[in-house]
C-alpha cells in the first residue's frame, strides 16, 4: 500500500532522516520526491527517506566547464540521448564502487522501483555512447519540475561529466535553471555545484514546482 503522508521534512532529525518504513510504490515515491524527500536504504534498518539538513544543488548561472573538459567536449567525443536505456543505465549505476560503502543503496528492490517509476513517466536517464556504446550516464527524477539526480557512472574518462553538462544545457532550454544533486562530491564541486540549507532548498523546490514546468 503507498504511503500517504510524510512527516513535515522540515523537522528531519539531525541526519537528515524524515521517516523510516513505508514502500516504493510509485505513489509513495511521487509524494516523497514533490516533498524534498528520497529513500536512501541503510543495512539494518527499515526503509530511511531523507531530507538533509544541507543539500548540494548545480546551478545553472554558476555552471563551471573546466578548461580541459571544455576542450574536451569541443572535440565532440561521445553522442547523448534521453531515456533510451533507463534500465541498463541504472543498472551500471548500482554498480559502482562506493568509497567507505559495502555494496550499493541501488538495491533489487529500488531497481525494481525505479523501473517502474520510469515507465510511469516519473523517472529519466541520459545515455552516453561512443558509437553503439553505453560509455555513460545517469538517473533522476523529475520532482515536479524540478530535476532531482539519484546516480552516475562511466566507463570512460569525462563520460559522466559531459553527461551532467548535456543534461544542463537540455534543462536549461526546458525552462528550469537548476538541479538537484542531493550530496555534495568533489567532481560536482568542480562543475560550480553549492551547498544551501533545507530550508533553502525546500523554498526553492516549492517556488519552481509553482512554475509547472514539463521538462521531459
Amino acid at each position: 500500500m503507498a504511503i500517504l503522508e510524510f512527516p513535515n521534512p522540515r523537522l528531519a532529525s539531525p541526519e537528515g532522516i524524515v521517516a523510516l518504513g513505508g514502500d516504493l510504490e510509485p505513489e509513495s515515491l511521487v509524494l516523497a520526491y514533490r516533498q524534498g524527500i528520497f529513500p536512501w536504504p541503510i543495512q539494518g534498518l527499515a526503509l530511511a527517506w531523507f531530507c538533509p539538513p544541507e543539500r548540494a544543488i548545480l546551478e545553472w548561472d554558476r555552471l563551471h566547464r573546466p578548461r580541459s573538459l571544455a576542450r574536451f567536449e569541443r572535440k565532440k567525443p561521445f553522442q547523448f540521448s534521453l531515456d533510451q536505456n533507463f534500465d541498463k543505465v541504472i543498472f551500471k549505476c548500482s554498480k559502482v564502487p562506493r568509497p567507505g560503502q559495502e555494496g550499493t543503496w541501488i538495491t533489487k528492490r529500488m531497481l525494481a522501483a525505479y523501473k517502474a517509476f520510469h515507465q510511469l513517466g516519473h523517472a529519466h536517464s541520459v545515455e552516453v555512447w561512443k558509437e553503439d556504446v553505453l560509455v555513460g550516464g545517469l538517473y533522476g527524477v523529475d520532482a515536479g519540475g524540478v530535476f532531482a539526480g539519484e546516480s552516475m557512472f562511466y566507463a570512460e574518462p569525462n563520460a559522466s561529466k559531459l553527461a551532467i553538462l548535456f543534461l544542463m544545457d537540455y534543462l536549461h532550454s526546458r525552462g528550469s535553471n537548476w538541479m538537484d544533486i542531493q550530496m555534495m562530491t568533489p567532481h560536482m564541486e568542480a562543475l560550480g555545484a553549492r551547498l544551501i540549507s533545507r530550508n533553502e532548498y525546500l523554498e526553492k523546490l516549492a517556488q519552481d514546482q509553482a512554475r509547472s514546468l514539463c521538462l521531459f
